[in-house]
C-alpha cells in the first residue's frame, strides 16, 4: 500500500462492506481516490479494504458505524468536518422493505427513516460546508427508482427515496454555483444482499429486471462523468426523464397564487370574483 499523500483526493462510502457500496470503493480507488469506508459490519469492511489495497495500492481506511445510531452518524459527520481532503461522498447505506404499511414493524420504519433520510441529510451537510468553502467537491446520492414509482413497494421506503431525490435536485440548485457536483443515481432492481434484508429474496424477482451490481455502479459512473444529475442506469432514452422532468418544472408558474384555481371555487366564490 502506498504511504498517505495528503494530495490524493479521498472518497468516503458509506455502506460500504457489501453490494453496491463495496463495488463503488473498489471504482473510485481505481480512478485514483483514496478511501474511507463506513459500514456497521466490521469484518465484512476489514476484508473489503484489504482486498482493495492489495489490488490498487490506494490507502484505506475503516470509519466502523452504524448510520441508524446517533453517536455514530455524529462520529461520521465530524470526519466529514475535519478533512479538507475528502472530495467525494458516496451516501449509498441504506435499507429497504417490501411489506404493506399496516404489516410493517413500526422501530424498522424508524431506523428506515434514520438512515436513509436522517443520516444521508446530515452527512451530506457536513461534507458541502468544507467543499462550499473549497470550491470544489461532489456528493453521490443513491435513490431508487422508486423515488418515481412509490407504488411498487414499501411506501416508507419510496417516500424515503423521493426524499434523496428531491434533497439532490435542490442540492444541486444550491450547490452548483459553488463548484459541487451532485448526483442522484435511481437504480432499478440491483442483485445485492439488499433484497434479502427488504424480505423478498432477490431470485423471486424475474431475471429481465435485475441488474448486475457491478453494471449498475459503472453506469452510474458514466452518469457521473457526464455530470448528470439524475441517473437511471436501466432507462433505454434519456429524453423519456427530461420530459417527466420537464413536465414537472412546468407545473412551478401555478403552484402557488393568491387564489383558487376555479375547478375548486363554489358558484358563491365566482359569483363574488
Amino acid at each position: 500500500m502506498k504511504p498517505t499523500d495528503k494530495s490524493t483526493p479521498i472518497a468516503l462510502v458509506t455502506g460500504a462492506s457489501s453490494g453496491i457500496g463495496a463495488i463503488y470503493a473498489d471504482r473510485l480507488a481505481r480512478r485514483g481516490h483514496d478511501l474511507v469506508l463506513v459500514a456497521r459490519d466490521v469484518a465484512k469492511l476489514t476484508a473489503i479494504a484489504a482486498r482493495i489495497r492489495s489490488d490498487t495500492g490506494r490507502h484505506v481506511e475503516l470509519l466502523p458505524a452504524d448510520l441508524t445510531v446517533r453517536d455514530d452518524v455524529l462520529r461520521v459527520e465530524k470526519r466529514l468536518l475535519s478533512d479538507d481532503r475528502i472530495e467525494l461522498l458516496v451516501n449509498n447505506a441504506g435499507v429497504g422493505a417490501t411489506s404493506a404499511l399496516i404489516d410493517s414493524d413500526a422501530d424498522r420504519l424508524d431506523d428506515m427513516i434514520q438512515l436513509n433520510v436522517t443520516a444521508l441529510t446530515r452527512l451530506t451537510r457536513a461534507v458541502a460546508v468544507g467543499m462550499a468553502r473549497r470550491g470544489k467537491g461532489a456528493i453521490i446520492n443513491i435513490a431508487s427508482i422508486v423515488a418515481v414509482a412509490p407504488e411498487l413497494l414499501n411506501g416508507t421506503y419510496g417516500g424515503s427515496k423521493a426524499f434523496v431525490l428531491a434533497f439532490t435536485q435542490s442540492l444541486d440548485h444550491e450547490l452548483a454555483p459553488k463548484g459541487i457536483q451532485v448526483q442522484a443515481v435511481l437504480p432499478g432492481a440491483t442483485s445485492t444482499d439488499f433484497w434479502n434484508v427488504a424480505g423478498v429474496p432477490v431470485e423471486h424477482l424475474p431475471s429481465e429486471i435485475v441488474m448486475r451490481a457491478e453494471e449498475m455502479v459503472d453506469a452510474a459512473l458514466v452518469g457521473f462523468d457526464r455530470r448528470e444529475l439524475v441517473t437511471i442506469p436501466s432507462l433505454p432514452d434519456i429524453g423519456d426523464w427530461e420530459r417527466f422532468d420537464a413536465a414537472r418544472k412546468a407545473l412551478g408558474p401555478n403552484l402557488s397564487r393568491s387564489s383558487a384555481a376555479k375547478r375548486y371555487q363554489t358558484a358563491h366564490d365566482l359569483e363574488v370574483a
